[in-house]
Formats: C-alpha cells, structure tokens, sequence
C-alpha cells in the first residue's frame, strides 16, 4: 500500500493507476474490518490518510470489497504493458495472510514479454 500510493515509481507501473488504487483500498477496508483492533493495521491507515491526498478521499468513500481474482495492468520500463490475469488465495487459518499470484494467457504477447523477462535474468 506504501508503494502504491506514495511511490511514483510503483504509480507509473500501473497502466490503471486510479483503478488499481480503489481496489487497494477496498480491500484493504475488508481487512481492516477483519482486523478492527490490530495497531498497525491503523498505523498504516493513518500514514498513509495523512501522506497521500489520494488515499484520504478513496478511504473517506467507504468501498469494502473482497478481491480475490480480476486482470491487472502493468507497465513495464523493459519490454512495456502487460496484462496478467490475478487470483488471491485466502488462507484458512483466517490470520489475513494471502497468496496472490499473476499469470499471463500462453500465446499472448504479455506471455511472450514474460518470458523475454525470464531469458534475460
């Protein structure tokens, strides 16, 4: 969340900069709800109500959704956008840790841009 909105680094990464940012907070507005009573998780709330206009107004609106599985889209400095297909696994222990992971459609040209990125590493 840090990165999202108080970087311009991780901002520029975001072709759906806007989109991506309501999502976040949303989500995050669902954690939080889990999560009433954990001190770093308003810490968080706080910093980030205080550093970034953006943040304030998307937190003001209220929006609580449960993301568990959508498209995302990326810019990417090397080989340029990507759109990767995104699923949240929730874990059981209902603790709020996830896995998140992204993948792209074999034969697309964001799957190609992928392994462009793998080669060179």
């Amino acid at each position: 969340m840090k990165l999202l909105f108080l970087d311009e680094h991780t901002r520029d990464l975001h072709v759906d900069w806007a989109e991506e940012a309501a999502l976040a907070v949303a989500s995050l507005r669902f954690v939080a709800a889990q999560f009433a009573d954990d001190r770093r998780l308003a810490e968080l709330v706080g910093e980030l109500s205080v550093k970034s206009p953006e943040f304030a107004r998307l937190w003001a609106g209220h929006d609580v959704r449960l993301c568990t599985s959508g498209t995302k889209r990326f810019r990417h400095p090397e080989v340029g956008d990507l759109e990767l297909g995104y699923e949240v696994l929730h874990l059981a222990e209902g603790n709020g840790q996830r896995i998140l992971t992204h993948m792209a459609e074999p034969g697309s040209p964001s799957f190609a841009a992928l392994q462009l990125l793998t080669s060179t590493a």
